[in-house]
This record gives C-alpha cells, sequence and structure tokens, in this order.
C-alpha cells in the first residue's frame, strides 16, 4: 500500500495556523514532516486557546500538527543553519510562513536553498505575499477577512460589518497551500524541476470571494450586508426561528417554491400577488420573509426537517458543534480521528483530520503532534551527531 506522498521529506518553518494546516494535510498522505522550533517556546499556536494541564499542547496545535516530528533550532545560530542545510541534501519541500525576507535574514532565501538542493520545493505562506507595497506586513485570519472585503459579505445592516467566527482565511489558505505542494511535486516528477510557490492569505480570500467579485467585475454589483438570507435578495432562503430552535432553507426556483409552500400547506398564500413570481417575491422580500417566519415559528425544528426533506428540499438544522459529532452520519465518516493523548497515554482525544476519504490509501493519522523538540536527538543522530556533540548543541542554546 502506497500513499500518496510517502518518500517525500518536508521541513515545516511554519507556525501558528495556515501553513501547518497544508503540511498536515500532506502528512496524512505520507509525508515525513521534520517541524522546526525555537528551542523551549516552540510554535505559537502550543500556548493559543489552550485551557489543558499542559501549556504547550493546546487542542489547536494537537489538531494541527498529527504526523510530524519537532527538532527544535536557534535560527540565528550559524551551526543551526548548517544542520538545515544538511537535512536539505534530502528533503522534497520546505515550507515556511514567516514575514516575507525573515528566511534571506537566515541564509535560507529561495535562491540559498535551491543551490543545495536544486529541485526544491519552496512555498512561502504569507499575508499580503513576497512582493508589494504589503510584503512582510503582520497579518492573522481577521484582518484578512477585513482587507480582502470578506467582511461586509457577513452581517447584518444593524450590527455593520462582520468577521466569521472561525479561522476560515487560515484554513482555506492551508488547503490551496497544499494543493499548490501537491501540483509543484506531480510537475517535478514530470519535469525534474522545483518551484517557488507564493501562497499569500488575501489571495486566497479573495478566491473564496470569487463569485463576489465577478459580479462586480462584470456587471459593477457591489456587495450589500444580507444578514442570514440570500444574496440574491430571495426570501425563501434564510435562517427562521422554529418552536424549539432555528432553521436555514435554500429554496431558490419556482418549483422549489411551490413544493415548500405545498409542504407547509400553504399553498394558497401562492396565489397572491406578492407571492406568484420570483420577482414579486423579491420585490415584497419583507412581506414573504415574515409569512415563512411566522409559518416556521407554529412548530418544531424536528417538524419542519422532516416535512421539508421529504419534498426533497435543502434544509439544515442550525445546530452546535456538541450536537454536530453526535450525527450517525459521520459513522460512515472520516473525518475525526480519536488517538491515544500525547499529554496523558491513560486518555484519548479526537482531532479533525481531513474532508475526505478514499477507498485504499487515504489520510492517515500514525502518531500524535509532537511535544517542543521531541525528535531533537533522534534526527540529530540520524545526521551522525553523536550523544556528546548533541549535548554541546544544547549546553550551546542551539538545540
Amino acid at each position: 500500500m502506497t500513499q500518496a506522498f510517502d518518500n517525500i521529506r518536508i521541513l515545516d518553518f511554519s507556525a501558528v495556523l495556515s501553513a501547518p494546516v497544508a503540511v498536515m494535510q500532506l502528512g496524512l498522505l505520507g509525508a515525513e514532516v521534520i517541524k522546526i522550533e525555537q528551542p523551549s517556546v516552540g510554535d505559537q499556536m502550543r500556548g493559543i486557546m489552550n485551557e489543558g494541564p499542559d501549556p504547550q499542547m493546546s487542542p489547536s496545535f494537537l489538531g494541527m500538527n498529527v504526523n510530524k516530528k519537532s527538532l527544535t533550532l536557534n535560527l540565528k545560530a550559524p551551526e543551526a543553519t548548517q544542520i538545515i542545510k544538511t537535512l536539505l541534501e534530502t528533503s522534497d519541500v520546505l515550507v515556511e510562513n514567516f514575514k516575507a525576507g525573515t528566511m534571506a535574514n537566515y541564509g535560507l532565501s529561495y535562491e540559498e536553498v535551491k543551490a543545495i538542493r536544486p529541485d526544491i520545493i519552496y512555498c512561502s505562506v504569507s499575508g499580503y505575499g513576497q512582493e508589494g507595497p504589503l510584503a512582510g506586513s503582520a497579518a492573522y485570519d481577521g484582518a484578512i477577512q477585513a482587507a480582502s472585503g470578506m467582511m461586509w459579505q457577513n452581517g447584518f445592516e444593524e450590527t455593520g460589518p462582520t468577521r466569521t467566527g472561525f479561522m476560515g482565511v487560515d484554513m482555506a489558505t492551508g488547503l490551496h497551500a497544499a494543493f499548490a505542494i501537491a501540483a509543484s511535486l506531480h510537475r517535478r516528477a514530470t519535469t525534474g524541476l522545483g518551484q517557488h510557490l507564493d501562497v499569500a492569505m488575501i489571495d486566497t480570500a479573495i478566491l473564496m470571494l470569487a463569485t463576489q467579485y465577478n459580479n462586480y467585475f462584470i456587471q459593477g454589483n457591489e456587495e450589500r450586508l444580507v444578514g442570514n438570507s440570500s444574496q440574491l435578495g430571495l426570501p425563501t432562503a434564510d435562517v427562521f426561528t422554529t418552536r424549539n430552535g432555528f432553521i436555514q432553507i435554500t429554496v431558490v426556483s419556482q418549483s422549489q417554491v411551490e413544493k415548500l409552500f405545498a409542504a407547509m400547506d400553504a399553498t394558497d398564500a401562492l396565489e397572491k400577488p406578492e407571492f406568484q413570481t420570483q420577482a414579486a417575491r423579491i420585490k415584497h422580500a419583507d412581506v414573504v420573509g415574515k409569512f415563512l417566519a411566522d409559518k416556521f415559528s407554529t412548530n418544531t425544528t424536528q417538524h419542519w426537517l422532516k416535512i421539508v426533506s421529504a419534498a426533497r428540499l435543502p434544509i439544515a438544522e442550525v445546530r452546535k458543534i456538541a450536537e454536530v459529532v453526535k450525527d450517525p452520519q459521520f459513522e460512515t465518516r472520516e473525518v475525526f480521528e480519536t488517538m491515544t493523548s500525547p499529554v496523558n497515554e491513560e486518555e484519548t482525544i479526537t482531532v479533525v483530520k481531513s474532508g475526505y476519504k478514499a477507498n485504499e490509501d487515504g489520510p492517515k493519522v500514525r502518531f500524535p503532534a509532537p511535544h517542543v523538540g521531541e525528535h531533537t536527538d533522534e534526527i540529530l543522530t540520524d545526521l551522525g551527531y553523536d550523544a556528546a556533540a548533541i549535548s554541546q548543541l544544547r549546553k550551546d542554546g542551539i538545540v
């Protein structure tokens, strides 16, 4: 059995979320990952949103760094740079998400790395890219949501622009970077050539908004805040309150609208001029929306799920994570992975793995996220350092 990236070695200089997600996805498919971390401190994500017993093993870090070995190096030290250069001789991919220019300061720019390994795939992930007036600017998910126009797609008129409650740009950038690296490895297999990949969060955010940008470029349509309702202005695509919760429906075509009103035992309403056509419903969205809101409030979420689903129309309960994970649908998926906790061997943890499964050789967790520097001695020993040399490196603050 062979996974897609067996025999591929990745040097991972990344931290926090976007680039680590990219590398993890490749590691799930067999790549050997050596994660380079700052001695003692490690990846910044280790301490973020962490209420657990180990201050360096946050849930986010545990979930985004499976199948990675941790090597601690003080990159400001020449000895550390030499260790990296030795590792590069047998590496296929380098991933970093420092501010633009940082790797060059360490003597590890693309050109310098390429001189050691000519066919290297060198992926730089950043907020705004490696060139241009914003190159080198600090960026987190929220800032990119604001700068890209994403926040103007989210929120109500009374709230103003709103960011999403999750790190959507980080996650999408990670998946985008993983795709770019996979494509570059395929190209290398054909041409023998390496590549420098410049992946910017701002570009990924715009790609996520491609429909809105294309509407602006081609027809001059500008964004507007519509809350939970449809960008199409359809009152039949919205979130509604039920007797015991919330549901979301997306009913677009005339035939779907007729099925919805039939399922709700409200066919008579379609005889009213404001309800008869899509154009009329958009024009009188307040009237139609109020009618639907009043109707959905008369019964439970479970009632509406049953009858609207029976009409084969898109409907979903608005759920919390604690409700989602109990859904028996996930018994047929492989999106969650339970493993022995690296913090306490007597406990297990469950993390999100990948968004697809394969009949053979799909994403696989081989071992959990590492402690800071957990594999330093192992990796250095493989490079030919003996115990005394490793001890001296540690004493000198190199590892």
